[in-house]
């Protein structure tokens, strides 16, 4: 199925227009000798569209996450489907009521997601994919070892039930955990460990590491959470929680809507109601988690940005934010 014929797909069963915001996310491990010269030929695909969002390029393959009307959607779908080693992605969809993001960039990286290890490569060695049956059958059997192998603030607010919280800050910190709670405690390397992480690209990584240090049963979740909570029956469903995604919605519900989760845009992590009680809430300056850990000088830069929003808000602007 082409990237477009997804697309299609997607608004058919969701009986959405090609007007509509949507929100795209893909990725790919493959070999791309050529991705310097991608990023140039994107770029001025894209400029023809309003699509907003990021596309990362690395020798290892293609990692992205972007928003637009269907209709540009389709346009640049309908161009990436003339690169034959990108027909087979499949990308995942979701509606959104506006751009969740500020601009379009298209990056060069040393990796797509970033493990620090240059000898990882999961277009050459990765775990075994599982179904959402599979993935179920594993979460319920007492050997099995299941790994959340995203940032503790993601985790703290929604994972499957059994699995084990790495408490890392980033996904570069994994291989550390993998040392200190697999190696060095001498797990069985015939062990059984599924992994997962939003999308799939961290699991598909991390089961790419594991294999190459040796564990023989690894396995993932196909898609990612995302895939499983648009798919899995009602009564089947082992997620718990809400499901963190990085843009405005800050968290989607099972039934992949909104939740009611917000960020703190100091520290990142995802804020419920309640944690909005707290005395050291302020508003795109500090929460409970990093009150104490920011300095005056953060505090009142946190403050003016703010600021600066409220008021683009007024001026009926869009608000830019730092250039990277």
């Amino acid at each position: 199925m082409s990237l477009n014929q997804n697309l299609q797909n997607y608004l058919i069963i969701n009986n959405s227009t090609l007007d509509e915001y949507i929100i795209s996310t893909f990725y790919k491990f493959l070999v791309l000798e050529d991705y310097k010269e991608l990023k140039i030929k994107f770029e001025k695909s894209l400029i023809k569209t309003n699509i907003k969002g990021t596309i990362l390029l690395a020798n290892e393959g293609i990692n992205g996450t972007i928003a637009g009307s269907g209709r540009d959607l389709k346009k640049f779908f309908l161009y990436l489907d003339k690169f034959s080693q990108f027909r087979d992605i499949a990308p995942k969809f979701s509606c959104s009521n506006k751009n969740p993001f500020l601009r379009m960039k298209v990056r060069l990286k040393k990796e797509i997601v970033t493990i620090g290890i240059p000898e990882v490569s999961p277009s050459n060695l990765v775990g075994k994919y599982l179904n959402i049956e599979e993935w179920n059958e594993l979460l319920n059997e007492s050997d099995s070892m299941i790994i959340d192998t995203r940032n503790k603030y993601e985790v703290s607010i929604g994972t499957f039930k059994n699995s084990i919280n790495p408490n890392i800050k980033s996904f570069r910190e994994f291989p550390k955990w993998v040392k200190k709670n697999l190696i060095d405690k001498k797990i069985s390397k015939k062990s059984k460990i599924g992994m997962f992480c939003t999308g799939g690209i961290r699991c598909e990584k991390s089961t790419s590491y594991l294999k190459q240090l040796g564990f023989k049963n690894v396995y993932h979740l196909d898609g990612g959470i995302l895939n499983y909570l648009e798919n899995v029956k009602s009564d089947e469903n082992e997620w718990k929680g809400e499901c963190f995604v990085f843009d405005y919605r800050v968290s989607l519900n099972k039934s992949l809507e909104k939740g009611e989760y917000e960020m703190c845009y100091a520290c990142r992590m995802p804020l419920s109601k309640e944690n909005k009680k707290n005395k050291h809430y302020l508003k795109g300056q500090s929460c409970e988690y990093c009150y104490d850990q920011t300095t005056i000088k953060q505090k009142e830069r946190f403050n003016e940005r703010e600021k600066q929003i409220k008021l683009s808000k007024v001026k009926n602007l869009n608000h830019l934010g730092p250039k990277n």
